[in-house]
């Protein structure tokens, strides 16, 4: 089947566009915020990340570079449940729903990520949802998310973490959880 005609044509490069995604995950064009969810997802639908890691839309003719002062997603909800693993056996997963409705269970191809801030080690979390595309892990989410957590040892360290589709994500070491409760 031949491409259709607009897939030929060379892409419009518009530059920068006065958009912006702020941490809390809305959406601003020339300053204003889109309140509209269906026409922020539709931006979504075509949001990635250039090699220089660039926040770029991108449409099949137009393609512009965006302002993202965090992450463009926000992970609002999280769902436990137990699933079937890469090994026929049951394991926990967690699915995660974004402020656009995009909804990824963590794994290998959705990994959880941890910042640790080093001055005050208060955790940042992150989950993949499109390659170089991640959703913050809002606070309320993140502690339904640490309730699961089971201690593990890795690379001969005591953490603490969660386990989803069979993968293992640290949150932090133990020794600094019991540090910081005291």
């Amino acid at each position: 089947m031949p491409a259709p005609a607009w897939a030929k044509r060379p892409k419009h490069d518009c530059g920068r566009l006065d958009m912006r995604i702020a941490r809390d995950g809305t959406w601003h064009y020339k300053g204003s915020p889109i309140n509209r969810k269906e026409l922020v997802c539709l931006f979504a639908s075509v949001l990635r990340r250039g090699e220089d890691g660039s926040f770029i839309l991108e449409t099949p003719v137009e393609r512009g570079i965006i302002e993202v002062e965090d992450v463009p997603f926000v992970a609002t909800e999280m769902v436990w449940r137990d699933c079937e693993g890469h090994h026929g056996g049951r394991c926990q997963c967690l699915s995660f729903r974004t402020n656009c409705d995009e909804v990824v269970t963590a794994g290998a191809e959705h990994p959880i990520r941890i910042h640790l801030d080093p001055h005050t080690r208060e955790p940042r979390p992150y989950v993949t949802i499109r390659p170089g595309l991640e959703a913050r892990i809002t606070r309320a989410v993140f502690y339904e998310m640490v309730a699961l957590a089971t201690p593990e040892r890795v690379n001969g360290r005591e953490v603490l973490g969660v386990w989803s589709d069979g993968v293992f994500f640290p949150i932090d070491e133990v020794a600094a959880l019991d540090s910081a409760a005291e």
